[in-house]
């Protein structure tokens, strides 16, 4: 019989984005308890210094580790882009992040080596998914394009509205020019606007949700190091927040696809 392994595992993001990355965990590993936390009394990370989020990312973990989580999965682009290398070398535990999970899945996907990215300004300025995209496979074509105003339309639960459609088209009109044929989704927020995306760049492009693959690759490395949980049983999630913002449960659910497991404020870690 392979080994398991009862403990949670830690989930953290910069806000309530990641839990599209949980939603997916919670598809994927039915049977895995998932402890999540949402920094949401400083986000944005995106303007933060390498260093800030590094610190912020350290603090977080520290406090999942304090909940004796299993692994940690980065479910934020800007601390996997910024802070992971750190956390990797740092921690008794696995740690595993959105953007390689998503680089990899987009040279597995295009056929014609062209892939685009969509992500948040910072995420692009990082230039961490291009980076990922190249260190497997040199040859492939990277174009990124930063979409800053999709966050707040998610935000604002503006899923398939005429300005979400309108500004979609703007922002993805330029890169048509590029015939790419696999495009990521690079800020956890973006998944809920696939129908939208898609609609616009038509049924040759390939979407890429790095939350789905992120929960693929825990999925796998869990079950190489028997750490999976035992066969047959309820989770029990919890949620932890920095700040309980407003309007929080609705937006919150919309990300999760679910009613939310019981959500607890404590003070920002460290």
């Amino acid at each position: 019989m392979a080994p398991t392994d009862p403990r949670p595992l830690g989930v953290f993001d910069s806000g309530i984005g990641g839990l599209t990355v949980v939603r997916e965990l919670m598809r994927q590993l039915p049977g895995e308890e998932l402890v999540y936390f949402g920094d949401v009394a400083r986000l944005p990370y995106g303007n933060k210094s390498p260093e800030g989020v590094t610190r912020f990312s350290r603090e977080i973990c520290s406090f999942l580790l304090a909940k004796d989580v299993k692994a940690i999965v980065v479910a934020c682009n800007t601390a996997s882009a910024l802070a992971l290398p750190a956390l990797v070398d740092e921690l008794p535990v696995p740690v595993v992040g959105v953007i390689e999970s998503g680089a990899r899945a987009a040279v597995a996907k295009t056929k014609s080596g062209r892939v685009g990215v969509i992500a948040t300004a910072s995420t692009v300025r990082s230039g961490a998914y291009a980076a990922a995209v190249r260190a497997l496979a040199p040859g492939i074509e990277v174009v990124e394009r930063a979409c800053p105003l999709f966050v707040p339309l998610v935000e604002e639960g503006w899923i398939d509205h005429p300005v979400t459609r309108q500004v979609a088209h703007e922002y993805l009109a330029p890169l048509e020019d590029h015939r790419l044929d696999t495009l990521v989704l690079g800020c956890t927020h973006y998944p809920l606007l696939e129908g939208v995306l898609g609609r616009e760049l038509g049924q040759g492009v390939t979407l890429i949700d790095s939350g789905r693959e992120t929960a693929a690759a825990v999925k796998a490395l869990l079950e190489a190091r028997g750490l999976a949980a035992p066969a047959g049983r309820a989770p029990h999630h919890a949620l932890y927040l920095s700040d309980l913002p407003l309007a929080f449960t609705a937006t919150a659910e919309r990300f999760l696809g679910r009613a939310l497991p019981p959500v607890e404020v404590v003070p920002v870690p460290g």
